[in-house]
């Protein structure tokens, strides 16, 4: 970094052809990742916990929640599509003290993401009961820890990082999809679809049981974090970047320590130049919009089935998902469907929801931390860029193993959630400035977003800034 160039701040953009869109299908995969990433908390454990213990009374919410996350992620895929940088890295051009404390605030929010990891070895426990003789607390973290141990691994012996998470993630999504659509064919199921399709309208009163004022939070969270949600939400663009979409087919790719050639990753990104390329702006615009509507669509698709065999299965029988068995209580409903076979089959379902956490979390969070740094502290661009990634690679993986036996997997998804909600507020503030007023400045007529993409962001902020002060009046005891 040059001595003129003050900390915390980025050389200037570069300028470099727009490249052209290859097939769309061959440029779809990172709203696969958002999709599996996505179908973790929400899906599995708190939206099904509030239809199984309240029916149809806040269903109603999920739609617009679930719409809510769709501006936020196409602006923050914006960003990276038109200058190959990452969106931290954008934050830091914005205000680089701003910067800073997001990153604080992130690594604090991600210092409990090994509970993931537990909750899918709730599944896997309830599969195999293994360790015999173990309790189920114990089996679960076995669990987790064995996942954590297969994913690390699967990281250091990938030659492309990226590939190996698009490729796993594309399983997963997959096998959930096909799994949910199998088992809400259930006879039970389809008989509640009438009832159900209406809740998603018309909110179900009076609510079959009392209010608990202990659900406040859990509601909060389930409409905040519908999708991903929170700092989860910012990975969308190492996604893109990772990709090579647009602009940032001009950036480096991360490759594994054991098989991968090192790249060089430039530290400052490229802006398209008032050339030829401009004639891509738009059909790189509608490969955002439909590669973040797989992410989100198909997330609420998940999610809906979820909620549709939790009102049908677990609903009538008073059942809530909760501590260290989130998923064995719906796997019960459909060994009694079933048998054996539905059993093992939402177990597989839920370990795959909830395993694949871990591996693209403790992934994109390796590279924030290795963004921010390069940035804010010159000297340790000394190391390399995949350096510093396995540093924190292995110091995540540290830190989530041990607090993942804390607590059960159900609070510590809860507290990150918490700290996410603030998250949430700031950065999609700070989009508005980025994309609509600091990034404009740098970009040719023809490449500068819309008043209808401004409008659709500020409605997102305004809700996300709604629910935290909700969430707030709730801790404080007064709603």
């Amino acid at each position: 970094m040059p001595e003129s160039q003050p900390r915390g701040t980025l050389p200037p953009y570069k300028k470099a052809p727009l490249p052209p869109l290859p097939s769309m299908l061959a440029a779809l995969g990172p709203g696969v990742i958002f999709m599996a990433l996505a179908q973790g908390s929400g899906e599995l454990i708190w939206w099904p916990y509030i239809v199984a213990k309240y029916g149809l009374s806040f269903l109603f919410l999920l739609l617009p929640a679930c719409l809510l996350q769709f501006p936020v992620t196409y602006e923050i895929g914006r960003y990276t599509l038109l200058t190959g940088e990452s969106i931290f890295q954008g934050f830091i051009r914005l205000h680089r003290t701003f910067a800073f404390l997001l990153w604080i605030l992130m690594t604090l929010s991600f210092l409990w993401f090994g509970a993931f990891a537990a909750a899918g070895g709730t599944s896997l426990a309830a599969l195999t009961n293994f360790p015999p003789g173990w309790s189920p607390r114990a089996q679960t973290l076995f669990w987790g820890y064995a996942s954590m141990l297969v994913f690390l691994t699967a990281i250091l012996l990938s030659k492309v990082i990226y590939q190996l998470v698009e490729t796993f993630m594309w399983g997963v999504a997959l096998l959930t999809l096909v799994g949910l659509i199998w088992a809400s064919a259930n006879a039970e199921a389809l008989h509640a679809l009438p009832a159900f399709v209406k809740g998603l309208f018309i909110p179900q009163l009076p609510m079959p049981r009392p209010w608990d004022r202990a659900d406040a939070t859990k509601l909060l969270t389930a409409i905040t974090f519908a999708g991903l949600g929170g700092f989860w939400t910012l990975f969308y663009s190492y996604w893109i970047r990772d990709k090579g979409s647009g602009m940032a087919h001009y950036m480096g790719k991360l490759t594994g320590p054991i098989t991968g050639k090192p790249e060089a990753i430039p530290t400052s990104g490229f802006l398209p130049g008032n050339d030829e390329g401009l004639a891509h702006v738009g059909r790189w615009r509608r490969f955002l919009f439909w590669d973040v509507s797989i992410g989100i669509g198909g997330n609420l698709l998940t999610t809906l089935m979820t909620c549709l065999l939790a009102y049908a299965l677990l609903f009538p029988k008073e059942l809530l998902p909760q501590g260290y068995e989130l998923a064995v209580v719906q796997s019960r409903f459909f060994e009694v469907s079933w048998g054996w076979l539905g059993r093992i089959l939402f177990l597989i379902v839920a370990a795959a929801f909830l395993s694949d956490t871990w591996l693209a979390t403790v992934d994109a969070v390796a590279r924030i931390h290795t963004d921010c740094l390069y940035a804010f502290f010159p000297h340790s661009q000394n190391i390399s860029v995949r350096s510093w990634y396995l540093i924190f690679l292995f110091l995540l993986t540290a830190i989530t193993a041990a607090t993942m036996g804390f607590a059960e997997p159900g609070p510590l998804i809860l507290l990150s959630a918490v700290i996410g909600f603030i998250g949430t507020v700031l950065f999609s503030v700070a989009l508005i400035f980025l994309n609509h007023v600091y990034l404009p400045r740098h970009l040719p007529a023809g490449a500068r977003p819309g008043r209808v993409n401004l409008v659709f962001l500020c409605i997102s902020c305004a809700a996300y800034a709604a629910l935290a002060i909700a969430y707030l009046l709730t801790a404080i005891g007064i709603i």
